[in-house]
């Protein structure tokens, strides 16, 4: 518990910066706090090579407008089928994400061969994402982790052509297999593009750290791209299928257009955004020390008041609580969300074991942890409030997430 006015939350995961269809390596924010896998990750599908692959709700959606988008379609080139259309746009719907997942397991085949981690797939509205565990070591690496995604799409454009070569074009086989040839070739260029958070991005980033030798200026360069990408998608789209001959548009598929453009652009500058968030934010990780962070404690025994700790707190110019036992051995740390639910009359009346949250194993961090093992320790027990402790054991203090997270804020804001 802080006592102090400042907001005990606690953060998650932080969506991984995508690459739109059959986007490349993601990778969650270093500095923020996440959950496991299991929770939240969607639909399980299985455990290709150990890593998890999920679904979630928001690709039922991209199918629904898929099927009724595909199925409109069908009915010009194959009006025969009547209502079946739709079952055969579904089929397309999934066989396409099925090519994602592919797009997507490629990465994480390069990832896994370089021992970089995959936390898992998840298949979405606009794509896939691979959220990959660490960063490439040589930008060599980091070049093919990027392009072998695009690559295998490319790869499977070229066998939905050679195979509708062997079917009558003007068939159901013939159109599902054009269809496939069509958006994976789509998916491929898409990707290649050259700006985060695409995986032509990841490509142009690791030029420019090769022949800068520096990461984080590939990453500045890239991230730019990205965003006057994401300005030239959002005008140009539009503009593009405007311009498009010989097909009669109506004002449904004008806003349909501007739309899709809109949603597209959002997400290649806010992932632009996050990569370089991301990158800074690794920079400054090695100048976070939990030595720095925690605040002064008074500690006090579970049956005293809590207007009398807090007076003891004002006193002592420390800005948190711990309980101990008869021993004097610290057991829990008094939750600020807590103390903040209980009215100032009730104070003098209201005892603070109730409000402690008991001390378990991971919610005792020595005062010595810098950078990346900090934040990794916060991420396997997520809080509120940290007992922050010396080698002997001694209470040093206790560090409140939101003053971790404002640190690593205001560094990130000052670079």
């Amino acid at each position: 518990m802080t006592v102090s006015d400042s907001r005990g939350q606690q953060t998650s995961d932080q969506p991984p910066h995508g690459d739109g269809p059959g986007d490349g390596p993601g990778g969650r924010p270093p500095g923020r706090p996440s959950e496991p896998p299991e929770r939240g990750g969607g639909l399980l599908m299985g455990r290709p090579f150990g890593v998890p692959i999920y679904v979630t709700p928001s690709w039922f959606i991209i199918a629904a407008l898929i099927t009724w988008v595909f199925g409109g379609q069908l009915n010009t080139v194959l009006p025969e089928l009547g209502g079946s259309r739709y079952l055969v746009a579904f089929s397309f719907a999934v066989a396409f994400y099925g090519s994602v997942l592919v797009h997507e397991l490629a990465h994480t085949l390069v990832a896994l061969r370089y021992r970089l981690g995959v936390r898992r797939i998840q298949l979405q509205f606009f794509g896939g994402v691979s959220e990959i565990e660490n960063e490439a070591e040589t930008p060599w690496r980091e070049f093919w982790l990027a392009f072998v995604g695009p690559l295998l799409s490319l790869a499977l454009g070229g066998v939905f052509y050679l195979a509708r070569q062997a079917v009558e074009l003007a068939s159901v086989p013939g159109v599902l297999l054009t269809g496939l040839m069509v958006s994976n070739l789509v998916v491929a260029a898409f990707n290649l593009l050259p700006g985060l958070p695409l995986d032509g991005g990841r490509m142009l980033r690791a030029v420019v750290w090769a022949l800068s030798g520096k990461p984080m200026t590939g990453t500045v360069a890239a991230a730019w791209v990205g965003r006057a990408l994401a300005i030239a998608v959002l005008i140009g789209l539009p503009l593009v299928s405007a311009a498009r001959g010989g097909v009669q548009r109506t004002g449904t598929d004008t806003l349909v257009d501007a739309v899709i453009a809109a949603v597209l652009a959002a997400i290649i500058w806010n992932g632009a955004g996050g990569s370089l968030r991301n990158a800074r934010l690794k920079e400054v990780l090695p100048e976070l020390r939990l030595r720095d962070l925690a605040r002064r404690a008074v500690e006090v025994t579970a049956d005293t008041p809590l207007g009398e700790a807090m007076r003891r707190a004002r006193e002592a110019e420390a800005g948190a609580v711990v309980v101990v036992d008869g021993r004097g051995d610290p057991i829990a740390i008094v939750r600020e969300s807590a103390v903040r639910a209980v009215p100032e009359h009730r104070r003098p009346w209201v005892a603070v074991g109730p409000l402690a949250r008991d001390l378990e194993p991971g919610l005792r961090l020595s005062a010595d942890l810098t950078g990346e093992d900090l934040l990794r320790a916060v991420r396997a027990t997520p809080a509120g409030e940290y007992l922050v402790v010396e080698a002997d054991g001694r209470v040093y203090g206790v560090a409140a997430l939101t003053d971790i997270e404002q640190r690593l804020t205001a560094a990130v804001a000052g670079r």
